[in-house]
Order: structure tokens, then sequence, then C-alpha cells
């Protein structure tokens, strides 16, 4: 192989006359350890620049931000020639891309480099395309406590099954604090892309304070009898944008869910800690909410005058009196192996000296939404009520062992909040049935928890 002559210390670089050029690996890094001042080692990443699709061609591509060397090739002799010289002005063929840098080769390389960073960025090609679109009404009843979610059809899913169709069906979730108990399940379309599916599908018990703070997550999967089922896409609702009583249609784009956030955030995470600390011990009291929903009618009898021939029932009520009737149980939390719970519920009106205060409905098997209908009647004064406390347990029935608790109640002067409320209108309005929702704790206080 020809070679030619490196004039390093007198001027520059010089090629004997008719002879070829030719530059050879072992020359070129003589080029680049040359006496001269001693530069940092670049390393491997500098020579393979990624850059994010928000990058523009004026950010370096190198960890170098001095503008690029002319390359040392045979049309460029005249312009690199003297470049050799300086210690920071010489170049190589394998000098990381730079902005700027001479020789169309270079501007080529960093084209490519873009385009399969962004690529790579980019997770998958699935990012541009389309995951479909759903429609669905949303309706929220103030009066009944309810929130009716009505789906009605897909247009273009991604296909998910070899035959280039889908098995899509939806689910509906209510954040914070998705679980079994609030998940709620459209029926399966068979291949297709395009579902019709016009099914309303109703949450129980959603008060406004929960309108406020929670967000209804909309998937849709498609479902494969042999192997689990796979996410298509999904969307999130704020309910707060709701208004009580009026329906409103959406029509959106599906989504991929949200990422999960990167070690890259930490340092924002850090400046907004005090704050995430607050919201973190907010969302552990509300936490407790995943132990289910209750409604209950109170009503306060005031005593009347009754007839000789009134018996029963009938005649302890016209002696005044505590009703209190449990409708029903929304979303309770899974006590049994198979997903659902044997639920029934216990009333007490503490404190009870002589244990006669203790009422119980009937056990409704396998269910997580149970139905009782069933009041108690407590024979009390009015002015005893000031000192008595009304605990309202539910619990999950166990053969041969001891039952599970899933959430209690109580109601008195010394309650907070919603249960509170309830207990004042209660007594302010004698003869009338008042009926709420009511949030299930795993903990009730003053109570041992025990069956």
């Amino acid at each position: 192989m020809r070679s030619f002559t490196l004039a390093l210390s007198v001027g520059p670089m010089t090629v004997r006359k008719g002879k070829p050029l030719a530059i050879s690996i072992q020359e070129n890094m003589a080029i680049d350890v040359c006496p001269g001042p001693i530069r940092p080692i670049r390393q491997i990443s500098a020579y393979f620049p990624r850059l994010s699709p928000t990058s523009s061609f004026s950010e370096p591509l190198s960890p170098n931000h001095k503008a690029a060397p002319t390359s040392l090739s045979p049309g460029g002799m005249g312009q690199g020639g003297g470049a050799a010289r300086g210690g920071g002005g010489s170049s190589s063929l394998l000098s990381p891309l730079l902005p700027g840098a001479g020789g169309g080769g270079g501007s080529l390389s960093a084209m490519s480099s873009m385009d399969t960073s962004i690529e790579i960025d980019s997770c998958d090609s699935d990012d541009s395309t389309s995951l479909g679109t759903l429609q669905f009404d949303l309706l929220y009843e103030r009066a009944t406590s309810s929130l009716h979610c009505t789906v009605l059809r897909a247009k273009g899913l991604k296909p998910m099954d070899f035959n280039g169709l889908a098995d899509p069906y939806v689910k509906l979730h209510l954040l914070p604090g998705a679980c079994k108990a609030n998940k709620l399940k459209t029926k399966t379309v068979r291949n297709t892309l395009n579902p019709v599916w016009n099914e309303t599908l109703t949450y129980c018990g959603i008060t406004e304070e929960d309108m406020y703070r929670k967000t209804l997550r909309v998937s849709v999967c498609d479902e494969d009898k042999l192997t689990h089922n796979e996410f298509i896409g999904e969307s999130r609702v704020a309910l707060r944008r709701l208004k009580p009583d009026q329906t409103k249609h959406y029509n959106i784009c599906l989504e991929h869910p949200p990422p999960l956030p990167s070690p890259t955030a930490m340092s924002t995470a850090l400046r907004g800690i005090s704050c995430y600390l607050r919201e973190w011990e907010t969302e552990q009291h509300r936490s407790l909410e995943e132990r289910g929903r209750l409604l209950l009618c109170l009503q306060f009898l005031p005593p009347s005058a009754a007839d000789d021939d009134v018996k029963g029932e009938a005649k302890e009520r016209a002696r005044g009196g505590l009703c209190v009737g449990v409708k029903r149980c929304a979303h309770l939390a899974a006590m049994d192996v198979n997903g659902f719970s044997d639920p029934y519920v216990k009333t007490y009106l503490k404190p009870d000296v002589h244990k006669k205060s203790k009422h119980k409905t009937a056990v409704i098997k396998k269910t997580l939404n149970p139905e009782f209908n069933e009041e108690f009647f407590y024979e009390i004064t009015f002015s005893e009520l000031a000192s008595k406390t009304l605990e309202v347990t539910v619990w999950d029935y166990d053969l041969g062992k001891s039952n599970d608790f899933i959430g209690g109640v109580s109601f008195g002067c010394h309650s907070q909040g919603e249960t509170l409320q309830h207990w004042i209108d209660c007594l302010k309005n004698k003869g009338k049935k008042v009926e709420r929702w009511h949030t299930l704790t795993n903990e009730l206080p003053g109570s041992t928890l025990q069956e």
C-alpha cells in the first residue's frame, strides 16, 4: 500500500508528486495521537448519537460542542492540510458526527442516525397506527346516586388475531382504587373491527363527592380463549365534567395507557415532594372506600296514640323509636377465593348493656352487590338517642370458621361527614324516611370487629 509523508513539525502535510493519495488507518490514528495538548478520550456513545423526536439539527449531536473539523479526503486536501498542525483542529475518519461537518457523507450519516433514533424512541411502530375510536354516553342520576355508561360502538379497531380481526369487549374501572368489585364489562363481539354493543353498565352508590374526584377508565380489550386477553386501547374521563341528570356523548380515539414515570423525572418529583406526600396521605384515607358502599334508610317515629286492637310490631312502633332500613350494598370487597363474598348486615345500638340490640339480615350467597330490603326497629325515646351510636357492619359468611369483616359505618352525635349529616337529618325530620349511600370503612370506631 502506498502512503504519503507527514510533516508534523515543519509545516503542512505534503504528498509525493505523481503518487496517488491513500491514508491507512495506522496513519490516521497517528495523527490523532501526535504530540500536542492532551484531549479527553471520547466515549463510544459520541460516535453513535441518539436524538429525541423533538431535537433539531441546530443542537449538537455529540458531547463536543465545537465546530467539526474538515475531514481528510482526496478532494479536500487543500483545505484540510493545515488542520493537522493544531492540537484542537485535527480530524479523523472516526470522529463523531457533528453539525456543520464538511462533506456530504457526514450529513447523510447524521440524517440516518436521527432517523434511527426517532424510530427507537417511538418504542413501537404502533404509535403511528390508529387504535380505533369508541363511542359511549355517560349519565349521572343525582336522585338515585347512579352512574350509567352506555357503550355504543367502536370503529377501526387494531387487529389483534391472526385472521386480521379481533374479539373486542369494553371494561370500566373507577379510579383511583380500581378493583374487581368496581369493574364492569360488556359482552364480547366476535370477529370484527367495528363492534356494536348498545349496552348500558351502571355504577350504584356514586356520591357527588365521587363525581368530583373520580375518573372513569374505559378500556377496549381483545378476548382470547386459549391465552390471556390482550389490551387494545383506553380512554379516561374525569367525572367532574359531567352535569347531573344530563347525558353527555363521547366519540374518542383510543390511546395507549399512560407510561410509568421515568428515572429522568425524579428531579422534578423531588421538587414537589411535599405536595406528593400530602396527596399520598389523602389517598390512604380514601383507599378505605374499596370496602364497598351501603344504602341505608333511617327514620325516627315519634310516639303516637295506638288503638287497643293494634298488636305486635305495629304496637311497638306506636310507642316511638328508630327504624333502620338496610336496602342494599354495592361494590363490596371480595373475601372468598372465588372472587365473591357471602354478605350479610348486622346492626347494633350502643351502648348495649342488655345485649338485645343486635339485628341481622339474611345471607346473600356469592355476590358483591347484594339486595336485602330489610327493616329493624329499636324502641327508644328521642332524648335517649343523643347518647346512642348506631353501628352497621357488613360481614362475609364462612361455613365452619369465623366470618370475615368487610366494612362498617357508625351514626351518632360524634360521627363526622356524611354519616353525621344523615343522622341529623333523620332526627330533624321526624316520621320521614331519609335514605343515603355511605362508604364502608375497614376500621369502625369503638367496634371489636369480631363475629
